[in-house]
């Protein structure tokens, strides 16, 4: 796998040094440009590129009573999706983001949408209180279905990869996941999701707490997805290891990327390397899975949307702190004196 180059970040950290501003009076700015500089392998990083894929999959623990919404949403935001109607299509936009938008496992019909790649692996995972979400087979075509869409939006020419997803009732499973690979309770990890109340918030944590218990022991990462993980988590989870086998950073979104990553992590540790996180999500456990993850969020925006909207909306400051590294004048160009 590939690993960042430090002699790049250090000189990068002598220019930011030379640059007409006390040392260190942009903050975390300096410290975004050095670290895509030790992994962009040059002194002044390129611009950044970047692709959005949302991995979109329904899941079984919806019976349990876990949502606000129903299951046939997923599909039907599919379809907004498509039409460029959602939150996530807008910021595509805005940001200049190449948008992909995958079937990983939706548990209604949209075979018949255009503009989607369809990939389903099966119509929704099951209920993961009763029963494995999904096979290891399952969890591993996942997983390899995020690899493909990792290497396709490489190929068209990203340099920063984001992974949202779209998946009515897919805070349980990430709940779970992030338990299971933190160690956290699950009344610490799980919330509201996507707007539930304090009755459906105790269904939840019951179901996270069943199907840990059920599952039991885990093995590693895949087994880990498939016992009480999603499609498009899994997904999502390859799309990182991709990213990281490729060079290339990622930018993590909230709560359930999150999970992903930590997925990841457990596969290959050398993954957060190139992981950045984007902002704290509003969802309960998310600070518990980033400190597990020792990735310090950039914003706090009390989001809770998914989609990969959160990593969106911070694209425009990555490249900020991208353009003040490269284009202020060092204090020789500038003819003042440094201190």
């Amino acid at each position: 796998m590939n690993a960042p180059d430090p002699d790049f970040e250090q000189q990068a950290r002598a220019r930011q040094a030379q640059l007409t501003k006390p040392p260190g009076a942009l903050g975390r700015l300096e410290d975004i440009a050095c670290w895509f500089a030790a992994r962009q392998k040059c002194v002044v990083p390129k611009t950044l590129v970047p692709a959005i894929t949302v991995f979109a999959g329904d899941h079984g623990v919806t019976e349990e009573g876990v949502s606000a919404f129903p299951s046939v949403v997923t599909g039907e935001m599919v379809k907004n999706f498509a039409r460029g109607g959602a939150a996530i299509n807008v910021l595509a936009r805005h940001i200049g983001a190449r948008l992909t938008v995958v079937d990983a496992g939706v548990s209604s019909d949209v075979s018949a949408v255009q503009g989607i790649v369809h990939c389903n692996l099966r119509r929704g995972t099951a209920n993961l209180v009763q029963t494995p979400a999904m096979t290891r087979n399952e969890a591993e075509r996942a997983v390899a279905l995020g690899r493909v869409q990792a290497r396709a939006d490489i190929a068209h020419g990203a340099n920063l990869l984001i992974a949202g997803e779209m998946g009515i009732g897919n805070t349980t499973p990430s709940a779970c996941l992030i338990c299971a690979f933190t160690g956290a309770a699950a009344e610490a990890v799980v919330g509201n999701g996507t707007g539930v109340d304090d009755a459906g918030r105790a269904r939840k944590i019951e179901a996270v707490r069943r199907g840990l218990a059920r599952a039991g022991s885990f093995t590693d990462g895949i087994n880990t997805l498939a016992e009480v993980g999603g499609l498009e988590i899994a997904a999502m989870t390859g799309y990182y290891l991709e990213a990281a086998e490729a060079g290339v950073p990622a930018l993590l979104d909230g709560f359930i990327s999150t999970a992903a990553a930590l997925a990841a992590r457990a596969i290959e540790p050398r993954v957060t390397d190139w992981l950045l996180a984007s902002h704290l999500s509003f969802e309960n456990g998310h600070r518990i899975a980033l400190e597990n993850l020792a990735l310090a969020p950039l914003v706090d925006l009390q989001m809770r949307l998914g989609e990969g909207s959160g990593a969106a909306v911070i694209v425009p400051l990555l490249q900020a702190a991208l353009k003040l590294h490269a284009e202020m004048a060092t204090f020789a160009e500038a003819g003042v004196s440094a201190a």
